[in-house]
């Protein structure tokens, strides 16, 4: 077990500013954007349920192993995320499948905060498979973005990938790993190396299809 003298590891300090929001120039740009339009217009909102749902879980496992900083960067992560859930939903003029969502993902998350309190009784054993849990949900997280680089391979063009938040994944994944492996934790240090993965992907179709070339490609297609 450990506690909130982790915060004073360097691993630990460097994964907590970054750690929060895996998307934070996405979520500061799309925040200012409603805030500014009183719009939603082409403002993703699943990814920020979904990550919601993720610090939550997060935030489980380090309540329940005694970690100070899973309990601090999730706990900050889920109350941005939520902020952004809030903003969302106050601008969105077709709220009833933003509340459908919503509830069914927390609906789920209740349902595996009973199982995993009230059926699994062991504090171990219970350790263990929320930790399985939130590894899984953090992988699948990671590997969505996957169609995007597919489809970045058949145009050419990295237009939809952004650079900065693929610097700020790789750095928040390579964070995390270190600081699992610096607690010989496998469910933090695992779910993190796809993260890392995706990302140098994301470098080299950046190296291999510069931005350049797409503006070059999109003078020569008009």
């Amino acid at each position: 077990m450990t506690g909130i003298g982790d915060l004073h590891s360097p691993a630990a300090w460097f994964s907590l500013p970054l750690s929060p929001l895996p998307s934070g120039h996405h979520y500061s740009s799309d925040l200012r954007h409603m805030w500014m339009t009183r719009r939603v217009d082409n403002v993703q909102f699943l990814p920020f349920l979904t990550t919601d749902v993720n610090n939550l879980s997060w935030l489980s496992y380090g309540t329940l192993k005694g970690d100070g900083t899973l309990i601090v960067v999730n706990a900050v992560g889920a109350v941005l995320q939520t902020l952004y859930i809030l903003v969302y939903l106050h601008y969105c003029p077709r709220k009833r499948a933003v509340l459908l969502q919503t509830a069914t993902l927390l609906g789920v998350l209740l349902l595996g905060f009973g199982y995993f309190w009230l059926l699994v009784p062991n504090i171990e054993a219970r350790l263990q498979q929320l930790g399985l849990f939130c590894s899984v949900f953090t992988i699948s997280m990671y590997l969505s973005p996957l169609t995007d680089l597919a489809k970045v391979i058949q145009t050419k063009s990295t237009q939809r990938l952004s650079f900065s938040l693929t610097i700020a994944t790789l750095l928040t994944s390579a964070s995390w790993t270190l600081y699992g492996f610096q607690l010989r934790d496998p469910y933090i240090m695992v779910p993190n190396l796809p993260g890392i993965l995706t990302s140098f992907i994301r470098l080299w179709l950046f190296w291999k299809y510069p931005q350049e070339q797409d503006r070059n490609f999109q003078l020569l297609q008009t």
